[in-house]
């Protein structure tokens, strides 16, 4: 755990008791702050207790001496409407912050020759992946790599600094609205779209929460942005004309005279003044699709301005084992290749995979957002028949009728599940694929995209087992005859 010594000596209180709210409790007093926590969950406050946090109702306290709140990520403090710690703190003038602006103030409290280097990731889709990817290609090439934020441990339960240490940190919009010291390194932003709009309360509003992620950044720093989406191109041409810091742009599909990009499959990025070739990703079964491609592209670029060597960072991309719930291979079935693509809560995450594959098999649905999946009906090509479940069931069936997309209402994954695995065995189609990518959040069936994912997971290796047994029975048989 990092010591946040920052706050040494003065009253911080502390909103939200979840993983990542006792870390920061804990990093604050560990530091020598007076600490005051709640949570409006009184098992949140039991537990809290028990692991040393120091529980004091915000109601009761006296906002005058309280230097700052540490407010959980989801909490809001503006829109849709702020919650009742924000607005006492707001009435005293008390700074709203979270634990990636403690973790920010802790670098920079040390001298610049102690500070380790930071690695930032943002983006609607993929960040992730790309936070994983990072992590894993740093581990390979023999540095201490710290990853979290947003993605695994909380930012504040990372091991504590050291120079040499490099720390790599996944990034909400949620979180950087609350972050102002940040000097990320290499800054990553990947794609923008519309997500959030209730908290943030427009896409100007996300975007401008997104590209606090480039503060504080100067000519020894490197932003790496993502040119495959218009949003994030407009960003790129801007902070390239003010001419303030490096700027890398990174394409999963195409040449940009700079920066890294993938073409067909293969990485090349420009190496002084020389375009080289880095890696063939299509020799990397985890990175799988442009946007994987995007991502690897992205990976490199920002570990590329560590210093790294670039043939080790090609290298180290091929051995990356993937994330779970995001384009994770399960396994097969003689042909039939089964994808947990659970993550995929929204349209633009799934249109990246019915991107990536064809005779897709696609079981899809849950708690829809608006819109439906109109947006992905230059992919249908793509689909030889879907699987609906969840709430969007119905809707989605509309939709993929009306294109001539076969479909059927199956409700419940493992009924989804089986019927796919009958359908693409019976197929003549090459390389079938069953693919949960379902365009939807997961709340009106399973608590959780990672529970549908762990579903998904499990009924595909009951059928990947049984039918390996049916295949040595088979050979036994035939072995005994």
């Amino acid at each position: 755990m990092i010591k946040a010594s920052t706050y040494r000596g003065e009253e911080v209180a502390v909103f939200g008791l979840g993983r990542s709210g006792i870390t920061t409790a804990l990093s604050l007093q560990s530091g020598g702050a007076t600490v005051y926590a709640w949570d409006d969950n009184q098992d949140a406050r039991k537990f809290a207790k028990s692991q040393g946090v120091h529980i004091r109702d915000l109601r009761k306290i006296d906002w005058s001496k309280i230097s700052a709140l540490a407010l959980s990520p989801g909490v809001p403090d503006t829109l849709p409407e702020p919650h009742w710690s924000a607005k006492l703190a707001k009435s005293a003038d008390v700074p709203i912050i979270g634990d990636i602006e403690i973790f920010a103030r802790e670098v920079m409290a040390r001298a610049p020759e102690r500070r380790p280097k930071i690695i930032a990731i943002t983006g609607t889709n993929g960040k992730s992946t790309t936070t994983a990817l990072i992590g894993h290609i740093l581990q390979d090439c023999g540095r201490d790599a710290q990853v979290g934020g947003n993605i695994g441990r909380g930012v504040l339960d990372l091991d504590d600094m050291h120079a040499g240490a490099v720390y790599v940190i996944e990034l909400s919009s949620y979180q950087l609205e609350r972050t102002y010291s940040l000097k990320a390194n290499a800054a990553v932003f990947l794609n923008l779209s519309s997500d959030h709009l209730v908290r943030h309360g427009d896409m100007e509003g996300y975007k401008r929460a997104k590209l606090r992620i480039f503060n504080n950044q100067d000519k020894t720093d490197t932003a790496v942005i993502g040119v495959d989406d218009p949003h994030v191109k407009a960003i790129c041409s801007k902070l390239i004309a003010r001419n303030n810091r490096k700027i890398a742009p990174i394409s999963g599909r195409r040449s940009m005279g700079r920066g890294a990009c993938v073409i067909k499959g293969v990485l090349y990025a420009l190496i002084n003044k020389k375009c080289e070739k880095i890696a063939d990703l299509n020799h990397a079964p985890n990175l799988v699709g442009e946007h994987n491609w995007q991502n690897a592209a992205a990976a490199f670029a920002a570990v590329h301005a560590l210093g790294l060597d670039a043939r080790k960072i090609g290298q180290a991309l091929l051995s990356f084992p993937g994330l779970a719930h995001r384009m994770e291979n399960i396994g097969k079935v003689g042909p039939v290749l089964f994808v947990n693509d659970s993550k995929a809560t929204n349209v633009d995450a799934a249109a990246q995979a019915l991107k990536a594959y064809d005779n897709i098999y696609w079981i899809a649905g849950g708690q829809a957002d608006k819109g439906g999946i109109e947006d992905l009906q230059k992919f249908f090509p793509h689909i030889s028949r879907a699987y609906l479940i969840g709430e969007a069931a119905m809707g989605f069936a509309t939709t993929l009728r009306e294109a001539k997309v076969p479909c059927k209402i199956s409700k419940e994954l493992r009924l989804a599940i089986m019927c796919a695995t009958k359908d693409a065995l019976n197929s003549r189609s090459k390389n079938p694929v069953i693919l949960l990518s379902p365009a939807c959040a997961s709340f009106d069936q399973f608590k959780s995209f990672e529970a549908r994912g762990d579903d998904f997971r499990t009924l595909a290796e009951e059928i990947i087992s049984i039918f390996e047994r049916e295949k040595q029975n088979m050979q036994t048989g035939a072995g005994a005859a």
